[in-house]
């Protein structure tokens, strides 16, 4: 059985999800309830385990993002500088 790749919150809109680019690349993406996307780029491979727990911490919480970056730096998870 495979991983979770998307994660919907259990109260309001926010969504998360992670793919990988084109170009290889694994990025993340956010979706708030005004339809509002940010996409983060992981600067390098993480393992999807570590992704997962990431995400599924984050959608559980008030404030999405905050807590995904709070979560991705706990885990050495380095994403670029720029949010999309």
């Amino acid at each position: 059985m495979g991983l979770q790749s998307t994660f919907h919150a259990p109260r309001g809109a926010n969504f998360l999800g992670w793919r990988v680019s084109r170009a290889g690349r694994t990025e993340i993406v956010y979706e708030d309830g005004a339809a509002h996307r940010q996409v983060l780029r992981l600067t390098e491979a993480a393992p999807d385990e570590s992704l997962v727990e990431a995400m599924q911490l984050a959608v559980l919480s008030a404030h999405v993002m905050p807590c995904l970056l709070d979560e991705l730096k706990k885990r050495a998870i380095a994403v670029e500088s720029g949010i999309l």
